[in-house]
């Protein structure tokens, strides 16, 4: 098939690791002509330009700067972007028929240009459905519900529901979310399709369709003392790490909390990686407090942020605690696939912390309850054997959930029929 990608995403080569790059390189492997399109914010100082490979192509569509930016600049980069896309695929695609569109949120306002390009080629729709806006914003009052920001972004959603053959959810409780407040949706439409990885590392030659396999380190015998000598770790401290976004939705001041509460305890080290609206704020704190036990980054390249995790015992979750919506954060895939257990602070609607403790992988408590946290930070930090028997489960869960395997096996399953035709 031919099938169209549409991200916010930053993708500049199909090789790099992460959710969509993975599944997307499988489809390519299993002979499936992919055009992806991607914006290059305007922090990055270049035009739109095509990237073409023999099996996939990546159209880089020059954009205002929509990813950790301030509200407002986000705001109109979001509503501009349909535009700016449509310009550039009816500029770059204009001659390729598609059969079919996948894409992710955010955003919710690609709605013209999938409408088009499906009425016009007859293609099927996909819809990856990875965040619930504008509800996730309302939830944590970065948007009234009574305002006009609110109305037009929820006519967009429910245009790109309706526009959406197949809706892929997070999980069961966002499921159960979508439906009971959009029950104009068929159930038969919507379904669990979680984010996935590609477990094995290795080189993709896009020209043979084959991938080099290299055996992963196993994270629960490898020797890491190189790697936390040279990020300033102490050796034999049970460390424990928070990877990725630090904006409103993540709740960080709870975080901050339980840094502060923490200070005096030698046994433990905490590790604070990402960057985001909330940066600022924490390295103010860091700043302001200086604690022995706790260390802040800024973004690191993928390879070395991968080579950090590894070399970390327990993976940190935090969600703001207003949220209605139930979110499921994709750092939760590196921390399984690095063999560590997950200790989670969230709202009440996810379902991440509920799964994580029915499948004896993690651990879970309201975000802003301290005591019950600083008691399971306690629990983690003194039972070696309870962290390896929850990083083997976790692994295993990856494993038999959430690989671009079953993703892919998800999502074509209802195109068979025309994968037959087409044959």
């Amino acid at each position: 098939m031919k099938i169209l990608f549409l991200t916010v995403t930053k993708i500049d080569d199909i090789n790099s690791r992460g959710i969509y790059t993975d599944l997307l390189r499988l489809f390519i492997n299993k002979g499936h002509q992919v055009s992806i399109v991607s914006p290059t914010e305007r922090r990055f100082g270049t035009d739109t330009h095509l990237i073409e490979k023999d099996n996939h192509t990546i159209l880089k569509v020059k954009t205002l700067n929509i990813q950790k930016t301030n509200f407002i600049e986000k705001g109109i980069g979001t509503l501009l972007l349909e535009y700016q896309f449509e310009m550039a695929i009816n500029k770059y695609f204009k001659d390729i028929k598609f059969d079919l569109i996948l894409y992710s949120t955010p955003p919710i306002t690609l709605t013209r240009i999938i409408d088009k390009i499906k009425k016009r080629d007859g293609a099927k729709t996909y819809l990856l459905l990875k965040d619930i806006f504008p509800q996730n914003a309302v939830d944590i009052g970065m948007m009234s519900s009574s305002g006009f920001l609110y109305r037009l972004f929820r006519k967009k959603e429910q245009k790109l529901y309706r526009l959406s053959d197949y809706i892929g959810c997070m999980s069961s409780a966002n499921v159960k979310f979508l439906l009971k407040h959009n029950p104009e949706i068929h159930p038969e439409r919507v379904e669990v399709c979680p984010n996935s990885v590609e477990l094995e590392t290795g080189s993709f030659s896009s020209d043979t369709k084959s991938q080099t396999v290299i055996s992963s380190i196993d994270p629960l015998v490898a020797d890491y003392s190189e790697i936390r000598e040279k990020f300033g770790i102490p050796a034999e401290s049970v460390v424990f790490i928070y990877g990725g976004n630090l904006g409103k939705p993540q709740g960080l001041d709870f975080l901050l909390r339980v840094l502060d509460s923490n200070r005096n305890e030698k046994d433990r080290y905490f590790l604070v990686v990402g960057s985001g609206t909330e940066y600022e704020k924490i390295a103010q704190w860091f700043e302001e407090n200086k604690p022995d036990n706790a260390q802040l980054f800024s973004v690191l390249p993928k390879q070395g942020y991968d080579e950090l995790v590894r070399s970390c015992d327990v993976g940190l979750i935090f969600l703001d605690p207003r949220f209605t919506i139930p979110n499921y954060p994709s750092r939760l895939l590196s921390y399984l696939e690095y063999k560590m257990p997950v200790l989670m602070a969230t709202d009440v609607n996810t379902d991440i912390g509920t799964i994580a403790e029915e499948n004896g992988y993690g651990l879970w408590c309201e975000n802003g309850d301290l005591d019950t946290f600083n008691s399971l930070v306690n629990k983690l930090a003194t039972d070696p054997s309870l962290r390896r028997q929850m990083g083997e489960k976790g692994y295993n869960y990856l494993k038999d959930n959430y690989t671009v395997d079953k993703g892919y096996g998800i999502i074509l399953r209802h195109f068979e029929q025309e994968l037959f035709i087409n044959q």
